[in-house]
């Protein structure tokens, strides 16, 4: 990946690519999940202060996952936004089954 990457269409392929192991996808998925459980938990209880476990869970699992599994260096570095939007689609797109845990 030396040429930036000028369109999400492009990012997210590329995306899929450092994201291709099973572990690494159930380690984003988990991550992913547990933001969401934060934040309905928060909004149930009203306890803001568990907010800042979200990016504990976001990041800590993706980029252990990043470092344990996948070998890489994960492109929330380069692309940050792109990253985060590739995350969540992901997430969704296993949720439905459109992308699987075992390529």
């Amino acid at each position: 990946m030396s040429e930036r990457i000028k369109t999400f269409k492009e990012f997210y392929q590329f995306y899929l690519t450092e994201h291709s192991k099973t572990g690494t996808r159930i380690f984003h998925f988990m991550g992913t999940l547990l933001i969401f459980v934060v934040i309905g938990y928060v909004i149930s209880s009203g306890k803001e202060r568990f907010l800042w476990y979200i990016p504990i869970f976001g990041y800590g699992f993706a980029w252990l996952s990043h470092a344990l599994i996948e070998k890489n260096q994960p492109a929330t570095f380069k692309y940050p936004i792109w990253s985060l939007i590739s995350d969540f689609r992901l997430f969704f797109e296993l949720l439905i089954g459109k992308q699987k845990f075992i390529r």
